[in-house]
């Protein structure tokens, strides 16, 4: 294995990190192991990937309004994980029906991976996510478009997302066997949401990025989305 070198990006323990960033980095690392990856250059690439976010501010999991189903509306992050799969054309009527409108994911241009809980999800208190095997098994799909992503999918236990992609800062790093790693930030606005999750319609989703373009043109994801619904108003002071 080619031993791949970031310099500066191991002094991430001398950054001030909050606690919330420490527990997503162990939580994460927990997850990226149970997938079963054990290459060290994922755990150093993630690590590069938290310091970029570090200097970005994060909107905390706070109070906020309940959605029509009764559950709170708090940011929550998940982690998607696993090599992407080609979604076949099909027909609308043998297409999963995630009840979004913005979207086709059945129209040959989708591949889709897993995704993982890590913290915060709706539905897991009102027993929709089994907490026990929470950290072992997948809870949905995430669908994007290779090799120009524009809009992309969540469907996520009592609900779905639909985001669109609004911003990025992601550098390549090469793998030293003819693919890339794209390593980064990337932003995206939430277009469209379903069931529990409607509360986050025009809200944000911060991706941190370790996406490995393998040389046969393949993908393999491993992304932290710290999904945040919309930002309250300021109260106005009488």
């Amino acid at each position: 294995m080619k031993r791949i070198l970031f310099p500066n990006r191991f002094h991430w323990m001398l950054v001030p990190a909050t606690d919330t960033m420490i527990k997503l980095f162990n939580q994460s690392i927990r997850r990226l192991r149970l997938t079963k990856t054990k290459s060290l250059i994922f755990a150093s690439l993630l690590v590069g990937a938290l310091v970029t976010l570090l200097s970005v501010p994060l909107q905390a999991a706070g109070p906020s309004p309940l959605d029509p189903g009764g559950q709170s509306a708090d940011s929550f992050s998940i982690l998607l994980s696993g090599k992407y799969k080609t979604v076949p054309a099909k027909p609308m009527v043998d297409c999963p029906n995630l009840g979004l409108t913005q979207v086709n994911i059945c129209d040959g241009t989708f591949s889709r991976t897993k995704i993982y809980a890590i913290s915060g999800l709706p539905g897991e208190d009102s027993g929709q996510v089994n907490r026990d095997r929470v950290t072992e098994d997948a809870i949905g799909n995430f669908y994007v478009q290779f090799p120009s992503p524009d809009f992309v999918a969540y469907d996520l236990p009592g609900g779905s997302l639909t985001m669109r992609f609004t911003g990025a800062n992601a550098t390549d790093v090469p793998d030293g066997q003819g693919g890339t790693y794209i390593v980064g930030t990337f932003d995206l606005d939430i277009t469209e949401a379903t069931g529990i999750y409607q509360s986050f319609a025009r809200g944000h989703n911060k991706m941190v990025d370790i996406l490995h373009h393998l040389a046969n043109g393949s993908h393999v994801e491993h992304c932290i989305c710290i999904i945040s619904p919309p930002a309250q108003p300021a109260a106005i002071k009488p």
